[in-house]
């Protein structure tokens, strides 16, 4: 029975290279998929492309590119990525540019383009916004990108015309594994089982390191080896869909039934009806099966129809944060905190800082859960604190005077503040809607070196 192996070699916008090459050099690889988009990075990409029509991919795309590209030279791998974030053309030109510039020949890269629907977003402006039920309409702030979550069909036409690397935009995360599974096997559209199950196969390899244990460590209670040297995982897929999660020896962290299980759980609303565009997934029944040592089997996945809408994020401008630390230590370091915190507050008012909303921490005794725990923690005292304010705000004048009052306790007390920085952040938010899946038109774009 033919057999696929795809690897992961990102499981965000800035996840480190150095397992993904280790994947293309020694992982016996057919594919490697690279997911590099979240709801707010696209937005991101969107600011940059506007600043500059050449830009628009993903930030470390280059970096990636020259260390996979080097590796490509050896290692018949086919790569799939959403690295092309806001602009894939632009990021398939910046990947011809450089495959030339490192004299390969025989490369075909396509790009997928067609998620983006923001040049039509005002007729979407009377449909319902998912977070909050109200239209769209009610949004306040400036309106950055509307991207839709768009399936695998692109994926799949790029490699069925000989596309050897693949860079898409907004696709759904398994949509990257799935394609191939797709194309290479021959399944229908319609068979809803098998893309159930390529859609398991993508959904555990979109976070890369999760599935073999980064996100699964918890010292003393779940422990995880060399994770400093953490593998990225290896799905090896037969034809009817069933798998094998493993990863490279002689490489940190670990594949087992839990780590499996845990990264099927994640991000899943519901493991009957895990809403997809290729598919609705059924991960109820599934069966995870140790093998042996880092060797896991998956079967058991299933699906049915998809619900013909897209999932489309609307990325706006929606505030800024104005936020400022400083640190107190030694045995009265918390009694410290609370006096400049009671400073800053008659501060703020005095200065008229103007906010949304603002939030006091103690870092290190009651940042995480608030009094919940602090409470409770009897004649505990801390010997270092650190306080932090962050201002909701709506320009950057108020933002910038948060930070700048907590860089004033250095002189105006209390004794022996340090450490204390600033910094503003410009907060892009999300509204997502439903749109129907015959309003985006999915092209496809060729590149090659000759």
């Amino acid at each position: 029975m033919k057999t696929l192996r795809i690897g992961s070699g990102a499981g965000y916008g800035g996840d480190r290279i150095e397992p993904a090459i280790d994947l293309i050099e020694r992982g016996n690889l057919d594919y490697i998929i690279f997911e590099c988009l979240a709801e707010r990075t696209i937005s991101l990409a969107q600011k940059a492309k506007q600043k500059d029509p050449n830009k628009g991919y993903n930030d470390l795309f280059e970096y990636r590119f020259d260390k996979i590209l080097d590796a490509l030279k050896k290692n018949k791998v086919k790569v799939i990525t959403n690295m092309g974030a806001a602009n894939p053309k632009a990021g398939a030109k910046k990947c011809q540019e450089m495959a030339i510039e490192k004299g390969i020949k025989n490369l075909k890269i396509a790009y997928v383009e067609g998620d983006d629907i923001g040049e039509h977003l005002n007729d979407y402006m009377n449909y319902q916004v998912l977070e909050t039920g109200k239209p769209l309409s009610s949004i306040e702030g400036e309106i950055l990108s509307a991207n839709g979550y768009i399936g695998c069909a692109g994926i799949v036409e790029a490699l069925e015309n000989g596309a050897d690397i693949v860079i898409t935009g907004r696709v759904s995360d398994p949509s990257l594994a799935l394609g191939p599974l797709v194309y290479e096997f021959g399944w229908a559209m319609d068979d809803y089982e098998r893309l159930g199950k390529g859609t398991w196969v993508g959904h555990l390899l979109e976070c890369a390191g999760q599935v073999t244990g980064g996100y699964f460590a918890d010292p003393g209670y779940k422990d995880v080896p060399d994770l400093w040297n953490l593998g990225f995982p290896i799905i090896e897929v037969d034809e009817t869909g069933d798998a094998i999660v493993t990863k490279l020896t002689d490489t940190g962290g670990m594949v087992t039934t839990q780590t499996v299980k845990e990264q099927t759980l994640y991000e899943i609303q519901n493991p009957h009806n895990y809403f997809t565009p290729d598919v609705i997934a059924d991960f109820s029944q599934v069966k995870v099966e140790q093998v042996k040592k880092d060797v896991v089997r998956i079967s058991g996945a299933s699906g049915k129809k998809p619900n013909s809408y897209y999932k489309t994020s609307v990325g706006y401008h929606d505030c800024y944060i104005g936020e400022g630390q400083i640190s107190y230590g030694g045995h009265n370091a918390l009694n410290k905190a609370k006096l400049a915190k009671e400073i800053l507050e008659k501060r703020f008012e005095l200065v008229g800082l103007e906010f949304e909303e603002i939030k006091f921490d103690y870092i290190g005794f009651n940042s995480l859960y608030m009094d919940t725990i602090s409470e409770n923690m009897g004649n505990y005292i801390p010997n270092e604190i650190r306080l932090r304010v962050a201002a909701r705000v709506k320009d950057l004048k108020n933002a910038e005077m948060v930070g700048n009052e907590v860089e004033a306790l250095y002189t105006n007390g209390p004794y022996g503040g340090g450490g204390a920085v600033k910094n503003i952040k410009d907060i892009i938010s999300i509204a997502s809607i439903f749109v129907p899946v015959d309003h985006f038109q999915i092209t496809v774009g060729y590149m090659e070196v000759k």
